[in-house]
């Protein structure tokens, strides 16, 4: 990671702190009496109140859009990466294939999602990103977008990305250095939790499972 990044990674915790201190100081939010408390979790972060995420539309293959209605019903895992990531995007993707294959007995209806992003639109078609993340487990929804709308939809999850020129100065050797932190949404599209690395993929597992199964 490089150290412009890490930066950029401190500065998005500390406003997310701020903003979550200044949201409980002068906007104290008094759950409904009705809604149950959620359950215990070993490997997610869940938030004490779910954020709203702005509207967003990422293109999928064959033309198709992606928005927040259509995640609508499921608890879904975001993952910001690019198809010619070294190490990070692959082996999370290969980590959370063994946590999907777990999730296939629930009901499709209801069955957690993976929802794989790719921030390297120069070079990541909506029908190669697709290719990638279908490599490692068919049911993963697989998006990207224009430069843009993935900045508005990343800074909307407090995740961040930025393209690093590689040693060669050419156009086409760069990476793209992105959060390695996971996003969960809830079946609202809301922002609800996050999961740090290193990932436990067991306790993931586990935690959607029982969320699935204990809340709407």
């Amino acid at each position: 990671m490089s150290k412009r990044l890490a930066l950029l990674l401190t500065l998005a915790a500390l406003a997310a702190v701020a903003g979550l201190w200044a949201a409980q100081r002068f906007f104290p939010a008094t759950p409904p009496l009705s809604a149950p408390a959620l359950p215990a979790m070993q490997a997610l972060t869940l938030f004490p109140t779910p954020r709203a995420v702005p509207a967003f539309t990422l293109q999928q293959a064959d033309n198709k859009t992606l928005t927040s209605a259509q995640l609508q019903g499921h608890w879904t895992l975001v993952f910001l990466g690019f198809t010619h990531c070294p190490d990070v995007c692959p082996t999370t993707l290969a980590q959370l294939a063994g946590a999907q294959k777990q999730w296939a007995a629930l009901p499709a209806a209801t069955r957690p999602r993976l929802l794989f992003v790719s921030a390297d639109p120069e070079r990541d078609s909506p029908q190669l990103v697709a290719q990638y993340a279908h490599a490692f487990h068919p049911d993963t929804l697989a998006a990207t977008a224009a430069l843009p709308q993935l900045q508005a939809f990343a800074r909307a999850l407090s995740l961040v990305f930025m393209k690093v020129p590689g040693a060669s100065g050419t156009a086409n050797d760069y990476s793209i250095d992105h959060s390695a932190a996971l996003v969960l949404l809830d079946p609202q599209a809301r922002m609800a939790g996050v999961v740090q690395p290193p990932l436990n993929v067991k306790g993931i597992t586990a935690d959607l499972e029982t969320l699935t199964k204990t809340t709407r």
